[in-house]
């Protein structure tokens, strides 16, 4: 009998890396360190005043008991009707649930759906909760590699090779945390071919990041462009970054009625409603004109630009073009084998890279391992310019000085 008092599933998952980055920055900041946090995955805008507003009004109205443990039905309205303006995909409400943001459905879905032998596609780069989450049900994580030269993106090819009798899931993220990548309308379909082919694999898409557009291109995910799937789809989305309300904690899914009911089930015995105040001010975000937003990503578009161009100016640094989100994900591989050489680092890898900067330049970057893709780093453009310029070039004088 084992002498630990924790679980084995505990053994399973660790601390998410970008919590414990950002922690740790914070930690030096309040020391009096001149720190740069270029970790945290959060827009610095603040949430748009008519989203608080309906909030004050929801608190002075008294709106503060509990709600259904799946959420309101006014804002089961609002995400049935967003589905259906801007994807052009029909739900109604007992096919959508309200999570505790957007990682409570996601694990919602991976309990509901797996077990243990169960297998989990996952493409890496990959936000680093995806393997914890679905390990932690028992299933196995399927993890495939999608380097820079396939822009981060999982190839037909790789999908159907990967998949096999036990295959239960596939997680896509489009626009991508970390790397800001896109897939493109034909890539989804191509993709698409395979996964009709397997009948019993379900797909969860992570659309969290579709609002965060730089290039400008349409939005598309899987079941928009194949909608024979989308009996086996579950669309996994949010108001955190398209609203910058990430600590007002409102997630959501859609998809088939059986899944959604077990999530629910699960959700009531688990946190029960989500916030009552947040639940409205989520329903003013989605109902609203949608121009709030503009501004915030015409400034991811202006730091997007300096940030992959300042990278691609130093020594041992290549880093392509986001399309989406607010990242970059550069690859160091020949940075870091430059500093480990010249003794500046202990081991050679992106985790001593990446505590590297933060001891000796100040500057807090997310190592690549955490996103199952060793040899890069992750930065959030999701603060000042100023705060950007400074920070780069802190990462060049550690490279080439």
């Amino acid at each position: 009998m084992s002498n630990s008092p924790l679980s084995k599933c505990m053994g399973r998952i660790q601390e998410s890396p970008t919590l414990a980055i950002t922690a740790k920055a914070l930690k030096l900041k309040s020391e009096g360190r001149d720190i740069i946090g270029l970790a945290a995955g959060e827009p610095d805008f603040d949430t748009p005043d008519f989203i608080k507003n309906a909030a004050i009004a929801a608190i002075e109205a008294g709106f503060t008991k509990y709600t259904a443990a799946t959420g309101t039905p006014s804002l089961k309205k609002a995400i049935v009707a967003k589905l259906d303006r801007e994807n052009n995909l029909i739900y109604n409400e007992s096919e959508v649930i309200v999570g505790t943001g957007g990682k409570q459905c996601i694990f919602n879905l991976c309990l509901a759906i797996l077990d243990h032998g169960d297998e989990v596609i996952i493409p890496a780069p990959y936000w680093v909760s995806y393997t914890d989450i679905a390990e932690l049900t028992g299933a196995k994580s399927v993890v495939i590699s999608c380097g820079i030269d396939q822009e981060f993106k999982i190839l037909p090819s790789q999908l159907e090779e990967a998949i096999t009798e036990q295959t239960k899931l596939v997680i896509l993220n489009s626009p991508s945390n970390p790397t800001g990548s896109v897939y493109t309308r034909g890539e989804l379909k191509e993709l698409a071919k395979v996964l009709l082919k397997h009948p019993n694999v379900f797909i969860g898409t992570d659309d969290i990041y579709e609002k965060i557009n730089l290039n400008d291109e349409p939005f598309y995910n899987i079941v928009m462009v194949e909608p024979k799937l989308k009996d086996r789809t579950v669309v996994l989305s949010g108001v955190s970054k398209a609203y910058s309300m990430t600590g007002w904690r409102i997630g959501y899914a859609a998809g088939p009625r059986q899944i959604i009911k077990a999530m629910g089930i699960l959700q009531s015995q688990s946190t029960s409603n989500p916030t009552s105040i947040s639940q409205v001010a989520a329903e003013a975000a989605l109902n609203s004109d949608q121009s709030c937003i503009i501004p915030m990503v015409e400034a991811f578009k202006e730091r997007h630009h300096f940030v992959v161009s300042a990278f691609n100016d130093i020594e041992g640094i290549k880093c392509i073009n986001a399309k989406g989100a607010f990242y970059s994900f550069p690859y160091a591989k020949e940075a870091i084998n430059k500093l480990y050489s010249d003794g500046k680092i202990k081991k050679n890898d992106d985790i001593a890279f990446s505590e590297y900067l933060l001891e000796t330049k100040g500057v807090a970057v997310v190592p690549g391992a955490a996103f199952g893709a060793p040899g890069y780093f992750r930065i959030s453009f999701a603060t000042s310019l100023d705060n950007l310029k400074i920070a780069l070039k802190r990462i060049k004088e550690a490279i080439e000085d």
